[in-house]
Parts: structure tokens; sequence; C-alpha cells
């Protein structure tokens, strides 16, 4: 049942986010950026863990600027549905990776664990207000953000993915907030 009710939010966040125009992807991640730019969370974090936006995800590029001193890191896929923080270090650090997502080359990026981490930004397909997040479905994520012991977890996502109680299993982790264009989300453990 919860398997079956996954699947469904997962397929409804990625058609709504599809369904954005071009200009209200770009126009949402910006403002998303902007929100996430100002958040004590961001501000104090001195390693931070982005992604690289793929089929029509809330694109980080914007927040860039706003980063500039930080240590920057992308997730890599690695075997057995494990992942890396990997800064790669310049522009030919590069590749396209697993899934056709842009990803460093894990063999020029200095690689960062994940317990030294201070915030990880994760791409939701679907959310609730409670910040519970429905991924993409291999569970990359959430076998990675139980090892980011001292980062603080927020979720990206467009207002239009929320849904009114994620779907959810035992071993999928809340996250400490989720950030849109419209509003930010937290979760008080």
């Amino acid at each position: 049942m919860v398997l079956s009710e996954k699947q469904a939010q997962r397929k409804q966040g990625i058609q709504a986010r599809t369904a954005l125009t071009t200009w209200q992807r770009e126009e949402y991640s910006r403002r998303i950026c902007e929100k996430i730019a100002g958040l004590e969370a961001f501000q104090r974090a001195e390693t931070v863990l982005l992604y690289a936006a793929f089929r029509a995800e809330a694109d980080l590029s914007p927040l860039l600027p706003a980063a500039e001193g930080k240590r920057l890191a992308w997730p890599v896929c690695l075997p057995e549905w494990q992942m890396a923080a990997a800064d790669p270090r310049g522009p030919e650090g590069w590749e396209t990776g697993a899934y056709g997502i842009r990803a460093p080359v894990l063999e020029r990026s200095l690689v960062l664990p994940p317990e030294k981490l201070d915030l990880v930004l994760v791409p939701c397909t679907a959310f609730d207000p409670a910040c519970r997040r429905v991924g993409m479905g291999k569970g990359y994520y959430d076998r990675y953000l139980a090892r980011c012991v001292r980062a603080v977890k927020l979720g990206v996502a467009f207002q239009c993915q929320q849904v009114e109680r994620a779907a959810v299993e035992s071993h999928d982790l809340r996250l400490d907030g989720v950030v849109t264009e419209k509003e930010v989300y937290t979760w008080n453990r």
C-alpha cells in the first residue's frame, strides 16, 4: 500500500514540476536559492552538499555566488545504491554520471566524509509540511543522510510538489526542513 502510494506521489511530483514553464522553474529556483541563502544553517555552514538539477528539479546554481568561500560538493552515485559527496575542483572535474545526472569525476575530486558536512540540500519529488520526503526511489539519499550526523538536512522542491502526507516507510529519513519558492517548512525533533 505504501509503495504504491509512494509511486503515485513520485509520479505526481515529477509531473507537477515538469508542467512548470521554463520561466517558472528559473524564477522559482531563484526564489528558493534566495531563501536558502538567508537561512542561518546556510550562513554558518562551511561545507555544503548541493545537487545538479535533473528532470526539471529546482536548480541550485543561483545559490553559487552566495556560497563563495564555502567548500561545495555534489553527489556521486556509487555501486549498491551508495553515495559520496565530491568537490570537483574545477570545470574539468565533471561528467555525466549515473542515470544521466551531471556529477563530479570521483578520481579528480576531493571526497568529503558525510560526518564533515554542515548542510545537505536534498532534491524532493514530493514532500509534506512535516518535512517528510519522497525521492526517486533508489534510497541513495536515505542511506547517505543517516551518515551525515552533524549536517542540517534541507529538502528542496517547488510548492506544486507538496502533498498532504508523504508516503514514507521506516527507513525514510525526515528532513530538518524543506524550502520551496513560497515557504520554508521546518521540523523540530
